[in-house]
Order: C-alpha cells, then sequence, then structure tokens
C-alpha cells in the first residue's frame, strides 16, 4: 500500500527540492529529506528504504525507540525532530542519530552526562524559536546564540547546525522572515570559537519549498510522503 503510494509522492517531492535548490543557487544534494513517519506503522519505513531514503524522522521517543528495535539500528539514519523531554533523554542517546530539537539548557546537560558516561558523542541541532511564538519550543533568537556557546563547552555533544519550526500560516513574507533569521544566527554563531555546525534543519509539508530557497540543508517532511497520520 505505501510504496505505490511514495513512488510518485516522492518524486514530486524531490523534484520540488531540486527546483527550490536550484533557485537559490544549490544542487539537489545540498538537501537532506528526512522521512517523518510519525504514527505510520513499519510498513512505511520499510518501503521509503526500498526506493532509497535513508534519513527517517519521528516526532516521538517512544515511537521512535519502537521502531528502531523492530528494524533496527543500522537500517537508517533516525532523526528525534519532535520535543524530547529532559526526562526521557537517556532513552536518546544510543538510539538516535541526528537530535534536531534541543531546546534547554536542561535537556542539554543531561544530554551531555549520559552520553560521557556512555562513551559516545551525541549529533545535536540546537532549536530556535525564530518567530517567537509562545507555543513553540527552542531557545529565543536574541539568545541563542549565547546558548550555542555555552552548549559547545559541554562533552558528549557534537552541534551540527540549527532547527526551527515556523508559523503553520500562508504568509510567505512571514515564512522568509523566519527561516532567514535562522540562517542569520548559524551565520552569528559561525563565530564562535569551534563551532563548525552547517545544518539547517527548516522546513515542512506546507513550506518547505521557501525553506531550501532561504537555505534550508534538511526538510522535514511527512504528509506530502505518506499521506495523512493514521488515526
Amino acid at each position: 500500500m505505501y510504496e505505490s503510494q511514495l513512488r510518485e509522492n516522492l518524486s514530486l517531492v524531490r523534484e520540488a527540492i531540486g527546483a527550490a535548490a536550484f533557485r537559490s543557487g544549490r544542487e539537489r544534494q545540498a538537501v537532506t529529506l528526512v522521512a517523518v513517519t510519525k504514527s505510520h506503522p513499519p510498513e512505511a519505513i520499510r518501503a521509503a528504504l526500498a526506493l532509497g531514503i535513508r534519513d527517517i524522522g519521528e516526532n516521538r521517543m517512544e515511537e521512535l525507540g519502537e521502531k528502531v528495535g523492530l528494524l533496527g539500528p543500522d537500517a537508517a539514519t533516525w532523526h528525534m525532530v519532535g520535543h524530547l523531554q529532559s526526562r526521557k533523554a537517556r532513552q536518546a542517546v544510543g538510539a538516535v542519530d541526528l537530535l534536531h530539537s534541543l531546546d534547554t539548557l536542561k535537556l542539554a546537560n543531561r544530554l551531555s552526562t549520559f552520553a560521557s558516561e556512555d562513551g559516545l558523542q551525541l549529533p545535536v541541532l540546537i532549536q530556535v524559536n525564530v518567530s517567537g511564538e509562545e507555543v513553540k519550543s527552542g531557545f529565543p533568537a536574541d539568545r541563542a546564540v549565547e546558548a550555542i556557546h555555552q552548549i559547545l563547552g559541554l562533552p558528549g555533544l557534537v552541534v551540527r547546525g540549527l532547527m526551527t519550526m515556523a508559523p503553520f500560516v500562508d504568509d510567505e513574507k512571514l515564512l522568509r522572515r523566519t527561516f532567514a533569521g535562522l540562517r542569520r544566527t548559524l551565520e552569528e554563531a559561525g563565530r564562535l570559537p569551534g563551532f563548525v555546525g552547517q545544518e539547517l534543519s527548516m522546513g515542512m509539508t506546507h513550506d518547505f519549498e521557501l525553506a531550501v530557497e532561504e537555505g534550508s540543508t534538511m526538510v522535514r517532511i511527512g504528509t506530502a510522503l505518506f499521506g495523512e497520520r493514521p488515526r
């Protein structure tokens, strides 16, 4: 069921990413497609893997852990793209290949402790609340660089870049302003000693083309690939 639908959708999404990358003066390969399989069964992931998708994203730690346990840690590159509660930090270390949503210093310290205890390096993206919406997680944009500086000093964490979630609106100017704001924050962070992160995780089903035009290197797409989530 998933493979036939996904084959057609994947072609359209890849074409759209490629066109947006071209408009921003980049190659299609400069943008990683993270297929978000929240609430979809393992069959959806198997179909994605069969079609050449290697990066799989989940919004909940429990669901990610179950799917990693079922399919194996080496089946895909596993991305945790949703909010991670600090009490679940232990579960993330060793199971997640890239955490997109490092959004508090408390969580950073817990992840650092567990990763160090296990002798691991956990790649992370620091979430920035560029839009300033109260319902969004992440460091406020005006304090993000200071937070990044503190996190760079924590053992066990490797900062690969930044992530943001744009408002769920059709206002192109607002969306572009949000994505451009994260890009500027990355440029500011680039002046910090030891900061080498280059990833910008921004863009979802409703806005990924604008995100790519504004410099996104990772788009997190679920509905446009797999359809509406099962109830």
